[in-house]
């Protein structure tokens, strides 16, 4: 296959200028890049499936909408399918929260304060007396008024209801994404012929398949991980709702298993925030059931980290772990959230280019070979005692 050599002097003035280049490019086109690589990477992952349909002899146009169409389709039945399970027992959760923490029994005393004395006594009963948590919490319960919680509720939605600005730019941003990536699609025939022509793949894949295979094999990998790290948190809850362990909970598995999945997404955080809103319940609800929910993501977690992620992501990625770590940080740095989101991806794609050019492309040695040295180990060297090279 034809090669690409790159003198030394490239090597040594226009690589780094290149890279000061591209680092100063990201940082005056930030969003800009952002949003092409976004497209481009949604282009890459549909592209498969516009090929398939061209098979069956579709033009590249209609392909390119029917698969704009599925995939729109698919988000909108999944937003639409989970958005009101998950609205739903928000709301549940929220009243049973309010109803824990404000509704007396006959005695006067409502079920918070009958677990804070209980906890009281525990602690009393085992020689921890000097730890006085009844007063301290029985004050912030009934600063809670009838509905206060309800009140805050109300609030975060006024709250959300408020940030129209930021909806409408997300929209258009949207929007944006979805127009360059039909673009993309429509010429992807071009950009696969133009880069054959300079660079024939040879033996192996061309470089277009090969993104499309790191991206695919990147999404299998998540959707696997995200759908058994959520089906074992959800039914992980329900069983500890059913036994009694954590009252209530079974109601709620659906709503914190589906956001343990969604979170799962976000690599190294995702993990810590998606045991946030199960243990926060708990410690309403029953706070030494609070122990019960870590201990089941804590395992759940063991499980991910010894045996899920070695066997699903480590085909996908085939990364080193401080590249990994390097790229979300570097994410996060340029582009919040949504860095990090699209940071592995990314890197899997870019894992495929570097492999793909660097079979093509030939740095030129900055010595003349490697140097012999001559040793006479008898002494029988030259008279001067010079090394021969």
């Amino acid at each position: 296959m034809p090669t690409i050599s790159v003198p030394r002097w490239i090597q040594l003035v226009g690589l780094p200028v290149g890279l000061l280049l591209v680092w100063m490019l990201a940082g005056l086109l930030g969003h800009v890049l952002f949003l092409f690589l976004t497209a481009g990477l949604i282009a890459f992952l549909l592209n498969p499936l516009v090929r398939d349909l061209k098979r069956m002899r579709l033009p590249r146009g209609l392909a390119v909408a029917l698969v704009l169409l599925l995939f729109a389709a698919a988000v909108a039945f999944i937003v639409l399918a989970l958005g009101g399970v998950v609205v739903d027992q928000t709301r549940s959760a929220t009243e049973r929260i309010d109803d824990y923490v404000t509704i007396a029994d006959s005695a006067g005393s409502s079920g918070a304060e009958q677990d804070i004395d209980r906890l009281q006594g525990w602690l009393d009963s085992h020689g921890l007396q000097r730890i006085q948590i009844q007063k301290q919490a029985s004050d912030w319960v009934d600063n809670l008024g009838a509905g206060e919680i309800s009140k805050y509720t109300q609030n975060a939605i006024a709250f959300a209801q408020g940030a129209a600005f930021s909806v409408v730019v997300t929209l258009f941003n949207l929007v944006l994404i979805i127009v360059i990536a039909v673009y993309m699609l429509l010429d992807m025939d071009r950009l696969e012929g133009a880069v054959d022509r300079r660079f024939p793949p040879g033996d192996g894949l061309p470089l277009t398949l090969r993104i499309e295979k790191a991206l695919a094999g990147y999404v299998r990998g998540q959707l696997i991980l995200s759908t058994v790290i959520g089906l074992s948190a959800g039914l992980g809850i329900w069983l500890l709702g059913t036994t009694g362990l954590v009252p209530g909970a079974e109601r709620y598995a659906l709503l914190f298993g589906v956001w343990t999945a969604v979170i799962e997404v976000i690599p190294y955080i995702g993990p810590w925030l998606s045991a946030v809103p199960p243990v926060a319940y708990a410690l309403v609800v029953d706070p030494v059931s609070a122990l019960w929910v870590l201990l089941l993501f804590v395992f759940i977690y063991q499980v991910e980290g010894h045996i899920v992620v070695p066997n699903v992501m480590a085909n996908a990625l085939r990364l080193h772990p401080l590249l990994v770590i390097f790229g979300l940080l570097a994410g996060g740095e340029l582009y919040g959230i949504a860095g990090v989101l699209m940071a592995l991806p990314t890197m899997a794609a870019s894992r495929a280019i570097w492999e793909f050019f660097a079979e093509r492309v030939h740095l030129e040695r900055w010595d003349d070979g490697e140097p012999s040295v001559g040793v006479d180990a008898g002494g029988g060297g030259p008279a001067d005692g010079s090394l021969s090279l």
